[in-house]
């Protein structure tokens, strides 16, 4: 069961059944405790219920005369609008002065509010009025509490903090925090492939260190879409800290199977475009935007300090395939609402015209397979629901089945059909395993591994490893994606294995079989010229892209000191109707996920294995008679990634015969300083080796005591 938020306010549970064609996971079940507070329009009486029962307690309107429990109140109220900006100590410092003043009041029958204006009015009558009444105020501010708190607030308390830890001069690992007083809301938490550089790293992902430290101010993490760079970061932020987390069903599917592997849960909130909901302080509007998957979600996020705009990525596709249009009318409400500021996708900011609809790749997949009598592999991502539904619509067409490989792959479909984003007439399914029964030219397999990752399906099957594909010759392979910045070169490697397989292969650098999911310059024009926002940050891009669109906000209008080139880690202060950089950062660094290693890889560590993949390792091994210094054994000389033994037999004796001239010497002069003597060993092989090859391996002294 999915916990539903309604426009009516009501919390609903609504069962999914199966049927021939749809299927719904049976884990997608959370709690509806959290669920967020949905307005209700006119029909909410919340608020003025509450008040009616408050001045039935008091018996009276606040500061009404003669009655005591009623002014007390009154001035707590008062004390309190006046000292906004008091912290928690001084407050409830505060409220005990509030109670012992009512408690007193009570055995007089008067406050000393009374009091205290009484013996000022006398005072004053009787000439030391100045004096004395001042006297009085000053005792009034202390009854209050309100003295310390006005000595002692905090300036930037009312300042709304925007804090990216990731998204920026990157592709990738999205996620942004905004902070008011005690309340952090989170936008997305996305992951990012590794760089060549990055031996052996699996994923990275945004530091959480600030999140972790503040968790007890986390009040929700709201998603845009559920692309890996927006959500892939999410099971291990929720090992750090819980918080509740609302996005559509589709999104929410994709994260539940991730917290299933990761074996973590929290509670997930269904919402929809259209809706109103609540977070802490801030009050959310989701809108429907258009991208390469199914879902996807802007937000103006309403803040104690003003609205903010988050488009998240977004294309304008008039003819989307799944018929629901980018929602410009809503857009045009927020933007006549006046948006203070504004954050927006900046990935193809830097491509001119428009991005091409969705529905152009239903005629480039009808030419092909139209084309074609031999078997047709399509790799795509599997998250690009869309996509996959043009792929089976297509085939369909052509009489053909449709087999599926990849992990990833079966479970977005069974997901996807499930909740009917994606419909498949009967038959056309068919097992992986049972294709070798059904002719090539009556077959299409959609497959991952469009970026070449190495595990993919489509790189198994270019490897000649995987269980039930063999690539061979008049096969048609497409890749319908383009490689994102990063993975080229892994793309052209399977490419290149693709084609001495026999196979034609059909990708972005000789067709145009893929469009992208983000918005072009003309269209992020659009949404400017709609939102039509004082203060503009352009997020998700690497710097060029970031620039390109700050340039675009430039020439419609928005002055350049109003435009926020920022980077991870940087914080935006917003607050009194204006935005600026605060002097305040956090750390923002990536963490690398190795295994089930979490942050435990930094620097120094990938210097180390950069520095191996380039020159090798040279190991020399020895044992010492601790107290006399003699070499008992060695030394031995080993060598991993450096030369080749067998080939350079000579170098590796002249390499023995150089460390076991310096231990004999130390074993002549008396000294056994095992520290000095790894560090005299080390630096004579680097130098003798670095003539002799023009190499620098990495040298690593074992000596061994007797």
């Amino acid at each position: 069961m999915i916990a539903g938020i309604h426009r009516d306010g009501r919390q609903e549970r609504k069962r999914y059944l199966l049927t021939d064609n749809q299927y719904t996971p049976r884990d997608l079940r959370r709690s509806t405790r959290n669920a967020p507070k949905v307005e209700s329009g006119e029909g909410n009486p919340g608020k003025h219920g509450a008040q009616r029962k408050k001045t039935a307690k008091t018996g009276g309107e606040p500061g009404a005369p003669g009655n005591a429990s009623a002014e007390i109140a009154g001035g707590k109220r008062a004390a309190r609008k006046r000292a906004t900006h008091e912290n928690p100590g001084e407050r409830e410092a505060g409220a005990k002065n509030v109670g012992r003043n009512r408690h007193e009041a009570a055995k007089s029958g008067g406050t000393k509010f009374d009091a205290h204006n009484k013996s000022g009015r006398g005072a004053a009558q009787a000439g030391g009025g100045k004096k004395t009444v001042l006297g009085a105020v000053e005792d009034a501010i202390k009854i209050t509490g309100i003295g310390a708190a006005l000595k002692t607030s905090d300036p930037n308390s009312h300042l709304l903090k925007l804090i990216p830890l990731g998204g920026l001069n990157e592709i990738g690992k999205n996620m942004t925090a905004f902070e008011y007083k005690d309340d952090i809301l989170i936008v997305d938490c996305g992951m990012s492939f590794p760089e060549d550089e990055m031996f052996g790293i699996d994923i990275v992902i945004p530091d959480f260190e600030y999140l972790e430290k503040n968790s007890r101010k986390v009040k929700g993490l709201i998603l845009t879409h559920g692309h890996e760079d927006h959500i892939g970061g999410i099971p291990y932020l929720l090992k750090k800290l819980r918080t509740p987390i609302y996005g559509t069903k589709l999104t929410l599917g994709l994260v539940e199977s991730k917290l299933a592997e990761h074996r973590v849960n929290t509670d997930l909130h269904v919402i929809n475009a259209g809706m109103k909901f609540n977070v802490g302080p801030f009050s959310i509007e989701a809108i429907r935007v258009t991208h390469s998957i199914a879902d996807a979600l802007c937000f103006a996020i309403e803040t104690p300090v003003g609205l903010i705009f988050h488009t998240g990525d977004f294309k304008v596709d008039y003819t989307p395939v799944d018929g629901e249009p980018i929602d410009f009318l809503k857009l045009a409400e927020v933007g006549r609402r006046g948006v203070l500021l504004m954050l927006s996708d900046s990935t193809n900011a830097i491509r001119k015209g428009y991005t091409e609809s969705e529905q152009n790749m239903e005629t480039v997949m009808e030419d092909i397979f139209r084309n074609t009598d031999s078997r047709i592999i399509v790799a795509t991502f599997a998250s690009n629901v869309h996509r996959i539904q043009t792929i089976i619509g297509t085939a369909v067409k052509f009489n053909r089945k449709v087999a599926l490989s990849g992990r990833s792959m079966l479970k977005v479909l069974d997901l996807a059909m499930g909740l009917g984003y994606i419909k498949i007439p009967k038959n056309v399914l068919v097992d992986q395993n049972a294709i070798k029964h059904i002719p090539d030219k009556k077959l299409v397999l959609i497959t991952t591994g469009s970026q070449g990752e190495p595990m993919s399906a489509l790189a198994r099957m270019a490897d000649k490893d995987h269980r039930s594909v063999t690539i061979k010759k008049g096969d048609k392979i497409i890749l319908s994606s383009s490689p994102i910045p990063g993975n080229e070169k892994t793309v052209s490697n399977v490419v290149n294995k693709l084609f001495m397989a026999g196979a034609e292969v059909i990708y972005s650098d000789i067709a145009d079989i893929h469009v992208s999911g983000h918005a072009c310059r003309e269209e992020l024009k659009l949404m400017l010229s709609l939102i039509k926002p004082k203060y503009f940050m352009p997020v998700h891009g690497e710097y060029r892209h970031l620039h390109g669109h700050a340039m675009i906000a430039e020439d419609l209008g928005i002055p350049p000191k109003q435009i926020f080139l920022m980077e991870n880690g940087r914080v935006l202060e917003i607050g009194d109707g204006k935005v600026s950089v605060s002097k305040q950062t956090v750390n923002a660094d990536p963490v690398f996920v190795d295994g089930l290693g979490v942050g435990d890889i930094g620097t120094v560590v990938l210097q180390d294995r950069k520095l191996l993949s380039e020159s090798g390792l040279i190991i020399v091994v020895a044992t010492i008679d601790a107290p006399t210094g003699r070499l008992v054994s060695g030394p031995e000389i080993l060598s991993r990634g450096f030369v080749y033994v067998r080939e350079n037999e000579g170098l590796m004796d002249e390499l023995r015969a150089l460390v076991s001239d310096k231990l004999h010497r130390f074993e002549r002069n008396g000294k056994g300083d095992r520290n000095n003597m790894k560090n005299v060993v080390r630096d004579e092989l680097r130098s003798f080796i670095y003539k002799k090859t023009k190499r620098n391996p990495v040298i690593l002294t074992i000596f061994m005591e007797a």
